[in-house]
């Protein structure tokens, strides 16, 4: 979870849209793990690993260091 959270930082988006853009679940999936009502599972987890290295949040510039 740390993973979307850093990586949805780093494009400027909500966690939720990362899962929902990766097709790991829909609007309110974020929620319920953040809740500890449920967990994703491992195919879910890889999805969206897949999902993050397939696309990678633009490098960072000096300026913005």
């Amino acid at each position: 979870m740390e993973d979307v959270r850093a990586y949805a930082a780093r494009v400027g988006v909500k966690p939720a849209t990362v899962i929902q853009r990766a097709r790991a679940g829909g609007g309110g999936t974020w929620s319920t793990w953040e809740s500890g009502a449920s967990s994703p599972t491992l195919r879910t987890v890889d999805r969206m690993r897949q999902f993050i290295a397939d696309n990678p949040p633009p490098a960072m510039t000096e300026d913005a260091a």
